[in-house]
């Protein structure tokens, strides 16, 4: 019997839309935010060694932390997501993804994070459980105090003293200032995002700093917390007793969270993605440049 040529195409597999629908749904690209500063911190921990392995696995750390992380945040705030008119076509609550399926990236991302931390070695695979607890007990803060911008800063804060950690065997006061700027700077742009969910935060007794001491004090908040990512930093810089390049790309960094600022200094919620996303994206990237060209230079390449 003769195929109808007329048939319909196949649709695109089902599994395969769910995966762009899961990775979609953790926003994959803000990986970009923590994963440079990991980067900074294993260069800075290897003074101008090159332990390729140390490196693969700390990247392979990173994208298995921010997946749980992400993924168990949507899972833990789906109640909120459905009742919140601007997360309300968010996968979860949109019915794009079951609920199953975002425990199974859960667990599975717990897993890939688990064995790299093994892989890294004794010290890394006994921190991993304090590391599990600030990564899904973030998802939880806003719901009883103020300091969740702070704990999120935490979490993305691990891991450049993480990644120190794993590759020299101990944490040195380099990789503190390198981390505390990181809180910070997560803290400061964490509140100019929140800024858009400041009337549901209120309505719902939800913890966030523009519901509890609104808008102009969480800004100036936000400002301080800049202010000091950029001094935490430069102290990371002098300790390192870097050349040129990082003290040039701190420069502009500071000149891109002027710009983040500026843009939102009257609380005007049109800017706030291309202030949190577009400006906070080139902040890690530009950092690392920076140091990677110092790193580059301690090898004896220039």
């Amino acid at each position: 019997m003769e195929q109808d040529s007329a048939a319909p195409i196949k649709a695109s597999p089902t599994w395969l839309k769910y995966s762009r629908e899961l990775f979609n749904m953790i926003k994959f690209e803000h990986t970009v935010f923590a994963l440079p500063f990991a980067f900074i911190g294993a260069l800075a921990a290897t003074e101008g060694r090159t332990p390729w392995r140390g490196y693969f696995w700390v990247l392979i750390a990173m994208v298995g932390a921010r997946t749980l992380a992400m993924t168990f945040n949507r899972v833990a705030d789906a109640d909120l997501d459905s009742e919140n008119p601007r997360t309300l076509d968010r996968a979860i609550p949109a019915g794009r993804v079951k609920y199953w399926m975002a425990w199974l990236m859960t667990g599975t991302a717990a897993a890939v994070f688990g064995l790299a931390a093994v892989m890294l070695g004794p010290l890394p695979a006994k921190l991993a459980p304090y590391a599990f607890i600030v990564l899904l007990g973030y998802s939880f803060t806003k719901r009883f105090t103020v300091l969740s911008h702070a704990i999120l800063g935490l979490a993305l804060g691990c891991a450049p003293l993480g990644a120190w950690i794993a590759l020299a065997g101990r944490a040195e006061a380099p990789a503190y200032w390198l981390s505390l700027g990181v809180l910070a700077w997560t803290a400061g742009f964490d509140i100019i995002y929140s800024l858009q969910d400041r009337d549901f935060d209120i309505q719902k007794g939800l913890h966030s700093i523009p519901a509890t001491l609104g808008v102009q004090r969480a800004l100036a908040i936000s400002r301080t917390c800049h202010a000091l990512a950029v001094a935490s930093w430069a102290i990371f810089l002098t300790k390192m007793n870097v050349t040129l390049p990082p003290w040039v790309s701190l420069m502009i960094v500071a000149g891109i969270l002027f710009r983040e600022q500026w843009v939102v200094r009257d609380g005007n919620l049109d800017s706030v993605d291309h202030a949190f996303f577009t400006l906070n994206s080139f902040v890690g990237i530009i950092f690392l440049l920076g140091f990677f060209a110092h790193w580059i230079s301690l090898r004896g390449v220039i």
